[in-house]
């Protein structure tokens, strides 16, 4: 999933630096823009390709390969992955709630739902250790979205940022995270339980 991500960032700059020459602009046509949505869906995916500066692109690639060795380290299962990819897409849709802000890309959202996955999935742990770090994680997470003041406005321009933030797109990533991890982990549950449940039927009889 890091590596897609990482890998259509790269391609879309490509695009964007070959058509600047010749004033032409190809993020215009990927990035998020929610009045666009009903027409042209496929920009809740594309517009995580789109960056608009050299340090955008360079800040959230490394994101990016952060949140995959984050992932490896705690070892998160199929279902984790699959609560990401599917994240993709709904942290832009979620960005409906803000159709003030026209224009948005970038790999950010996604990758705030990413670190909220694994996070998740770790206070799902039956190790206390690995319940303690999900904590931590998810504490400094929120920590980190009330710093943004996302309640403050749609966008905000952060000291040493060459492009403006949206915050609220890091707060649709923690949540569609969060909840699609939730879901995964519960259905997870209940399928091992059943299983269990099943298993001693059978071994009673």
């Amino acid at each position: 999933m890091a590596a897609t991500l990482c890998a259509g960032a790269l391609i879309a700059f490509a695009f964007e630096r070959q058509g600047a020459p010749a004033g032409a602009a190809p993020s215009v046509g990927f990035d998020w823009q929610p009045a666009l949505f009903g027409t042209q869906p496929w920009r809740a995916w594309t517009a995580a390709f789109v960056h608009y500066s050299d340090q955008h692109l360079l800040a959230n690639l490394a994101g990016a390969l952060g949140v995959a060795a984050l992932g490896l380290a705690a070892r998160v299962p199929r279902r984790s992955v699959v609560a990401w990819v599917l994240a993709w897409p709904l942290v832009q849709i979620g960005l409906l709630l803000q159709p003030e802000l026209q224009h948005y890309g970038g790999l950010s959202g996604v990758l705030h739902a990413g670190v909220a996955v694994v996070a998740t999935h770790l206070l799902w742990s039956e190790s206390r250790q690995q319940r303690r770090i999900g904590l931590v994680v998810l504490a400094g997470l929120l920590l980190k979205l009330l710093s943004e003041t996302p309640w403050v406005g749609v966008i905000s321009h952060p000291t040493g940022w060459d492009i403006a933030v949206a915050p609220g797109a890091h707060v649709s990533g923690v949540l569609i995270g969060w909840v699609l991890a939730m879901l995964a982990e519960a259905a997870h549950s209940g399928l091992r339980s059943l299983r269990e449940a099943l298993g001693a039927i059978d071994a009673h009889d």
